[in-house]
């Protein structure tokens, strides 16, 4: 194994300010490489090519704490295309060992992610492997126009919080051909998301394939145009999921009972905006369409969970104020290991809207399977099972076939366009 830090860096500086470069990572070769900022913009048409390995140091003692959450970081590049059949090797073990989520012990702390494309636009990736990231794998962060191909991620199935690719606050971004087992979320999808389109995805180990979580401290999340088109999930903890936060913005009750008291009116006003933002975070879901999957053994195939909490400490028993809807589960089969095969468990303060099942047949494989809905309404057509009844609401029940077949939640606009250990 060559230590290549330097190396690295120099070879970054000299074909990112080349025009028609190539910057190579040999086949046969094992590099180490400490954490790194790769920055942009460069000139055009550069191509990063891997053939080799690029491994990360082992140790976290030994991290440089100006990079707690990153190892190879890459900002700011237009156009630019990594490429091979290398790896990139995050070394994660230690750091999955130190987890508060394999230890309780342990303090919870954030960890890097093994590859990040932060801040670009037009950037394909195909053809690499990353594995064994020390937490998420690959991010895609505030950029545009992202094109993933024939990309394989691998950690453990036990390896704490290591998504596999993570999208947040991008654009027009396109996962197609990718294989991905984990240990948490193959694919997550968090705020500031839009115009996703996945394709041809196989999952497993993981969690599923997330949007979410939303709305943990209160915060606004938003997720809009989200297409899946054709996946295979195989012994995941969950198949489909939308998840949002129930938690609370803590503020001094004190602090209003002296405004009520300085000017009731005032004070009323307050106590009313505090009890709103007991609600959890703001935002919407919508514009989702989910097709084309098959499942075999899959713990929760499709669920929407309004009251996630994945905090050290246990989150106050509130609904969230994420707002969901225009959600459809077309052509979805295989088998689950839940008697809730299908689970809408949403907020009673903002309920889960216009949610359309079409074709799901999902099959227990030691027993029968149900539909659990709370709060939740919208309406199924075709082959439904197990019945979602709970689903549908009055209105939803006036709509003839025509209406259904009809649907307009997810348009043809759609398919073009974490926590701590």
């Amino acid at each position: 194994m060559l230590y290549s830090n330097q190396a690295f860096v120099s070879a970054w500086k000299q074909a990112c300010g080349t025009p028609k470069s190539v910057l190579l990572v040999p086949q046969g070769r094992t590099y180490l490489v400490n954490a790194t900022k790769f920055n942009g913009p460069c000139e055009r048409k550069l191509i990063i090519q891997i053939d080799g390995t690029i491994v990360a140091p082992d140790e976290p003692s030994n991290w440089d704490p100006k990079f707690q959450r990153i190892w190879l970081e890459f900002s700011k590049l237009k156009g630019v295309v990594f490429q091979g059949n290398g790896v990139i090797d995050g070394s994660g073990s230690k750091w999955w060992a130190a987890s508060c989520k394999k230890n309780k012990s342990n303090p919870c702390k954030s960890a890097p992610t093994a590859f990040t494309i932060e801040s670009s636009s037009g950037v394909k990736v195909r053809g690499l492997t990353i594995q064994n990231s020390q937490q998420m794998n690959f991010i895609i962060a505030r950029s545009t126009s992202v094109r993933v191909y024939k990309v394989t991620v691998s950690s453990p199935g036990d390896s704490p919080n290591t998504d596999g690719i993570h999208i947040t606050g991008s654009t027009n971004v396109v996962l197609q051909d990718c294989k991905i087992g984990t240990g948490d979320d193959c694919v997550s999808i968090v705020n500031a998301s839009s115009n996703i389109k996945m394709k041809r995805i196989y999952c497993g180990p993981g969690h599923g394939i997330s949007i979410g979580s939303l709305g943990n401290h209160n915060s606004t999340g938003i997720v809009t145009k989200v297409v899946l088109d054709t996946a295979f999930l195989k012994e995941t903890t969950n198949g489909l999921r939308i998840k949002t936060y129930q938690v609370i913005k803590k503020q001094s009750f004190n602090l209003i009972l002296l405004q009520t008291y300085v000017k009731l009116v005032l004070g009323v006003y307050l106590l009313i905006c505090y009890l709103e933002q007991l609600q959890g975070g703001s935002g919407y879901v919508k514009g989702v369409r989910f097709s084309n999957v098959v499942m075999q053994d899959v713990s929760n195939p499709i669920l929407i969970d309004q009251f996630y909490c994945d905090n050290p400490t246990s989150c106050q028993n509130q609904t969230s104020a994420v707002k969901i809807s225009q959600i459809m589960y077309r052509n979805i089969t295989g088998t689950t290991k839940s008697e809730k095969a299908i689970k809408f468990a949403c907020s009673d303060s903002v309920p889960c809207s216009h949610i359309v099942l079409n074709n799901v047949n999902l099959e227990g494989k030691d027993g029968q399977v149900e539909a659990y809905c709370n709060s939740a309404e919208g309406f199924g057509y075709g082959v439904i099972h197990p019945s979602a009844d709970c689903l549908y609401s009055h209105d939803d029940k006036g709509l003839d076939q025509s209406d259904k077949s009809g649907h307009v939640l997810v348009t043809e606009e759609a398919e073009t366009g974490h926590d701590e250990l």
